[in-house]
């Protein structure tokens, strides 16, 4: 079954459309143009009446480096649904010989954000793909992240619930600056111990690092763009474009404000629980 989208508001013709509107004067050429997923069709969505247990569409939001992929990736083995992060999508571009490696290379270095018609035209081919393999639902973590994003995909799909993870700023640095990836298994890491003492009305936290296993030790790399002057424009540019889009659900009912008060262990279980989800068998989601 593909991704249930239990709101069809237009047709692909019309989402078509709504993408050449906003996106005019676009510099993508003829190799990376957008491809909206065969899914989309109204056809399609109109046999799809039912929402099946588990059947999710979710979002999260937060700063760079906050934690949504910790999260929302465990969510995703505890509710059996896609985790689809925009994030890693840019980076296996990047990774790639494709025609769009380069002009994403100077994007990423430089802390800017990635437009909006290039971020859409790989969550639409992730998507169709997704298809293809019989996915159902999903989480999306680092989309939208901007209003125009918000408004395409509110025309295309009833998105459940927007979950807006929190962190101090001083963590949210050091938890950036910490950040290891493995080039060998893709997998992430932290080096950084988090200890801030609560000062000023404000709650202290303590984040212990997430270390690798041996075997990812000595292929440990850090992100070229985890500087701390990328780092900083990163956050800053987010704080500028959050607004509109945290305004955007939360004027519809959709936004949960999640605060987090520390590592995983601390997190995890009341995040849960903030999310109405039974936690006795939270291991095997972090597992």
């Amino acid at each position: 079954m593909a991704v249930l989208l239990r709101n069809p508001k237009i047709s692909i013709k019309s989402f078509s459309s709504c993408i050449s509107r906003n996106f005019s004067g676009t510099t993508l050429n003829s190799e990376i143009d957008l491809k909206v997923p065969s899914f989309l069709s109204q056809n399609s969505l109109l046999r799809r009446q039912e929402t099946k247990e588990g059947n999710v569409q979710w979002v999260f939001l937060g700063c760079p480096g906050v934690g949504k992929g910790t999260y929302a990736s465990r969510l995703s083995v505890f509710l059996g649904v896609p985790h689809i992060a925009t994030g890693d999508l840019v980076r296996e571009e990047l990774n790639s010989s494709g025609p769009l490696a380069s002009q994403l290379k100077e994007i990423v270095n430089q802390g800017k954000l990635v437009s909006d018609e290039i971020i859409i035209s790989l969550l639409s081919k992730r998507l169709e793909a997704g298809e293809a393999k019989g996915e159902s639902g999903f989480i999306l973590d680092g989309f939208p992240r901007t209003i125009r994003q918000a408004e395409i995909l509110e025309g295309v799909t009833d998105i459940d619930l927007v979950v807006n993870l929190k962190l101090q700023k001083e963590a949210l640095l050091a938890k950036c600056l910490g950040r290891r990836i493995c080039i060998e298994c893709g997998r992430n890491y932290n080096v950084a111990c988090i200890d801030i003492k609560g000062e000023n009305g404000n709650p202290g936290i303590y984040m212990d690092p997430l270390p690798a296993p041996p075997q990812c030790v000595p292929k440990l790399i850090q992100r070229a763009d985890d500087t701390e002057e990328v780092v900083k424009e990163r956050l800053r540019i987010y704080d500028e474009m959050s607004q509109p889009v945290e305004e955007f659900y939360r004027s519809r009912g959709k936004l949960l404000e999640f605060d987090l008060p520390g590592g995983i262990p601390e997190s995890w279980p009341k995040l849960l629980e903030a999310l109405n989800l039974d936690h006795e068998d939270k291991c095997s989601a972090v597992a």
